[in-house]
């Protein structure tokens, strides 16, 4: 499955910004897609995931409150509503796909979009 992210940008903190990742294929049956995030200088970390399905979301404490992911199975696109920005969340996000199951460990998705930075100013 190709992905394909969009909607980085610069924000000052406190504001919003949302994300789009978009899906190649429509049918994504037991597939799950997440964000993760790497901050300059940092290991990239696990954000947010959802089922397909929209069955679950997961999220990490992080973010807790302040994102939200959802999809949008028409138009085969994830998004990540992200609220209260913080100059923390300054990094680059990659959305990211896998079948069989929910994980916060990127070593088990295989398929990945290009980055798209986000930057929060003070």
């Amino acid at each position: 499955v190709q992905l394909q992210a969009s909607g980085g940008g610069l924000v000052q903190a406190g504001g919003s910004l949302r994300l789009s990742c978009a899906a190649s294929r429509r049918s994504l049956s037991n597939y799950v897609m997440g964000w993760f995030r790497q901050a300059p200088g940092k290991e990239r970390e696990f954000v947010a995931a959802v089922w397909w399905s929209g069955r679950s979301t997961y999220y990490a404490d992080s973010v807790k409150g302040r994102f939200t992911i959802s999809r949008d199975n028409a138009k085969n696109t994830i998004y990540l509503q992200m609220n209260s920005l913080k100059p923390e969340d300054t990094a680059v996000y990659y959305c990211a796909g896998r079948f069989n199951g929910y994980s916060d460990n990127e070593d088990l998705y295989g398929d990945w979009g290009q980055g798209t930075l986000v930057t929060v100013s003070s």
